[in-house]
C-alpha cells in the first residue's frame, strides 16, 4: 500500500492506492461477514458460499461491506504507518466515484481527509513566575461568617405603618402582572413576602418597591430577560399592580453563647471563631495554592504556539454537558429540568462552556507535549497509585475501582491523565 501525507495545519489529505491484491481480501472478508450475519436455508451460519449471498442479498450489497472493509483497513494502516493521531471521523473524497470504480482486480485510489491531534510548538515552560496571591483571613471575614449563624435565628418582625421600605426588608405584598395588557401564567400573588434585594424577582421589581410602605398602591414596570426561562415572557415590557399589605423587618439574634451552642458544634463563641478562622485560613491557602498553580500552567499554555481544531472544542463540550446530566440525575433531577430553570436552551448550554472547554483542551495539549518533551513515563507503580485514590474517593474497593475501569474502556484516559500531572509538575517543580 502507498501512502502521502499533504498536511495544512491541523487538517492532512491522505492519498492512499490499495493494491489489487488487497482488494481481494476486502471482498472475501465482506463475504464471510455476511454469511455469519445472515440465515440461508440449507447452509450453516458462515457456510454459504458467495454466488449464493449475492443471489440472495445482491452483487450491489457485498461490493458495500467490501469497499467499507478495504477503506476501514486503508487508513487504518495509513495512520499507522505514518504515525498520525486523528481527532476527527475520516472523511473520503468523492467516495460515489471511488465505489464507483472499486472492483476486483484492479486497485483502488483513495483521498481521505481528517484532522489530527495538534502538536504545540512549546514555549518557555520551566522557570517560570507568577505573584503568589496572599491568603489572609481577617476577624471581618470571621464576623461576617458568623453571621450566618444569626441569619439562621432571624426572626420577621412587623413594623408600624409608617416605615418605608429598604433593602433587606420583606414586603408582603399582592401583585398581578400583565404583558400587552394581558394576564399570563404565573404572574399573579396574594400576601407573597418578598426580601427587597435578593434578586429573586425580575431585575428592576424589587428596586421600584423602596420607599413604598404599608397600604401604599403602585405599578412597577420592567422587562424580562431575552435568556427568561419562559420563552413566549422573554424580553417583554410587563406591568404589575402591586399593593403592600405590609413591611417586616428581619429581627436577627446577640451573636452569644447560646446561638452558638444551638447551631454548631461548638460551646461558646471564643470556641467557635478560633476554629472558624483556623479553617477558613486553610481553605484560603488552598484557594491561594490552586490560583498560583493554574496560573503558572495558564502561563505555559500562552507561550506555546498552536492551533485547537473545532471539533476538539466540540467534543469537550459534549464531554462536560454529559458531565452535568450525569450530576443532575444524581440529584434525581434531568438536563431539560436544567434548561428550563436557567432559561437556555441546548445551543446556549453548549455556548458557555465553550471558553473553558477550549481552555482545558489547549491546557491538555500542552501537557501531553511537555510529556513527551521530557520524555516522561507511567508506570505501574503510579497506575496503582491513582486507582488507589480514585477507590478511597469513593469508598469503593480497589478492584472495584479496576473492573469499571477496564469495563469502560477508560484505561487510557487513566494513563492520559497520570502523564497530564507529571507534565504539570515539570511546569510547578521548576517555578522560581
Amino acid at each position: 500500500m502507498n501512502v502521502t501525507v499533504n498536511k495544512e495545519g491541523n487538517d492532512a489529505a491522505l492519498k492512499i492506492t490499495v493494491p489489487a491484491a488487497d482488494v481481494a481480501k476486502g471482498f472475501k472478508t465482506a463475504v464471510q461477514r455476511i454469511a455469519n450475519q445472515v440465515k440461508i436455508p440449507g447452509f450453516r451460519p458462515g457456510k454459504a458460499p458467495r454466488p449464493v449471498i449475492e443471489m440472495h442479498y445482491g452483487k450491489e450489497a457485498v461490493k458495500e461491506e467490501a469497499f467499507n472493509v478495504v477503506v476501514n483497513n486503508a487508513y487504518q494502516q495509513a495512520l499507522e504507518a505514518e504515525n498520525l493521531l486523528p481527532v476527527s471521523d475520516p472523511s473520503v473524497e468523492d467516495e460515489k466515484a471511488a465505489f464507483e470504480s472499486f472492483a476486483e482486480g484492479k486497485d483502488l485510489e483513495l483521498s481521505i481527509k481528517v484532522t489530527l491531534k495538534p502538536e504545540p510548538e512549546l514555549g518557555e515552560y520551566k522557570g517560570l513566575h507568577v505573584d503568589k496571591q496572599e491568603a489572609a483571613v481577617s476577624d471581618e471575614d470571621v464576623d461576617k461568617a458568623l453571621d450566618e449563624l444569626r441569619n439562621r435565628g432571624a426572626k420577621m418582625v412587623d413594623t408600624d405603618a409608617e416605615t418605608v421600605i429598604e433593602k433587606g426588608d420583606f414586603a408582603v405584598i399582592d401583585f398581578a402582572g400583565t404583558v400587552d395588557g394581558e394576564p399570563f401564567s404565573g404572574g399573579e400573588g396574594k400576601g407573597y413576602p418578598l426580601e427587597v434585594g435578593s434578586g429573586s424577582f425580575i431585575p428592576g421589581f424589587e428596586d421600584q418597591l423602596i420607599g413604598l410602605k404599608k397600604g401604599d398602591d403602585t405599578n412597577v414596570d420592567v422587562t424580562f430577560p431575552e435568556e427568561y426561562f419562559v420563552k413566549e415572557l422573554a424580553g417583554k415590557e410587563a406591568i404589575f399592580k402591586v399593593h403592600i399589605q405590609g413591611v417586616k423587618h428581619k429581627e436577627l439574634p446577640a451573636l452569644d453563647d447560646e446561638l452558638i451552642a444551638k447551631y454548631t458544634k461548638y460551646k461558646t463563641v471564643a470556641e467557635a471563631r478560633e476554629d472558624y478562622k483556623k479553617r477558613m485560613q486553610e481553605a484560603a491557602e488552598a484557594d491561594a495554592k490552586t490560583k498560583y498553580e493554574n496560573d503558572l500552567l495558564e502561563l505555559a499554555v500562552n507561550n506555546a504556539k498552536f492551533e485547537v481544531p473545532t471539533v476538539m472544542v466540540e467534543d469537550r463540550i459534549s464531554q462536560m454537558i454529559e458531565q452535568i446530566r450525569l450530576n443532575l440525575e444524581a440529584r434525581k433531577m434531568n438536563l431539560q429540568q436544567y434548561l428550563q430553570y436557567t432559561g437556555m436552551d441546548m445551543a446556549k448550554l453548549r455556548e458557555a462552556q465553550r471558553a473553558d472547554a477550549d481552555r482545558n483542551v489547549r491546557m491538555d495539549l500542552v501537557l501531553d507535549q511537555i510529556a513527551k518533551a521530557e520524555n516522561l513515563q507511567v508506570d505501574m507503580k503510579d497506575v496503582d497509585a491513582e486507582l488507589q485514590a480514585i477507590a478511597d474517593q469513593n469508598g469503593a474497593r480497589l478492584e472495584d475501582v479496576k473492573t469499571i475501569i477496564r469495563k469502560n474502556n477508560n484505561m487510557g484516559l487513566l494513563l492520559a491523565n497520570i502523564l497530564r500531572r507529571k507534565a504539570a509538575h515539570v511546569v510547578l517543580d521548576s517555578a522560581k
